[in-house]
């Protein structure tokens, strides 16, 4: 590969042409969204959830900032900001690494076995490690409310404007109207 922007380029054209349902942003290749369906035999099967991907110029030598716009309860997993605490792109990313990668082996895993030492939502592994069954229940619920296809078509039109990045995830910001004050004001 002579240059970043023609891998690029390709890495985004490969999962355009996969499985995958791919949004730009923008109308460029830098940004976009891609419809992530929970992995099969696990409390997030039949979920689906819209991702968003955002590659730095230096990439794929740089990682790709990945984060969830419709919410997710996992213990890695920021509830507010959607960001993702993975290893393998936060800190261990290769080159050799591609977005089939991030979508096929690295978001499924993290999914599949998700790690309550090291928690992006504290409420989320706290509920792991103490009581798994009610965790189990919590993330069941989550999957019915937030992510169902419907979820992701409102949370597009609603939130295509957001950034998304590993700096957002102390700043207290919500994506979902979920959050909003119950019973608002008369007019």
């Amino acid at each position: 590969m002579s240059s970043p922007s023609k891998r690029r380029d390709m890495d985004v054209m490969k999962l355009m042409m996969s499985d995958y349902a791919v949004e730009p942003i923008n109308d460029g290749i830098s940004e976009f969204n891609v419809e992530f369906h929970g992995p099969k035999e696990s409390l997030y099967e039949g979920g689906v959830w819209k991702v968003r991907v955002e590659l730095p110029d230096a990439y794929p030598y740089k990682s790709p900032s990945i984060g969830f716009l419709n919410k997710i309860f996992h213990p890695n997993v920021d509830e507010l900001s959607g960001s993702v605490c993975l290893d393998v792109i936060n800190q261990s990313w290769s080159p050799m690494f591609d977005l089939l990668n991030v979508f096929e082996v690295f978001l499924p895993q993290l999914l599949l076995y998700p790690n309550p030492s090291d928690p992006l939502n504290g409420d989320a592994a706290s509920l792991m490690m103490k009581d798994q069954k009610q965790y189990e229940q919590k993330v069941k619920e989550y999957c019915e409310r937030y992510a169902k296809k419907e979820n992701i078509t409102s949370t597009l039109s609603d939130e295509s404007d957001e950034e998304i990045s590993d700096e957002d995830v102390s700043d207290g910001r919500s994506l979902s109207s979920e959050d909003d004050v119950a019973g608002d004001a008369d007019p």
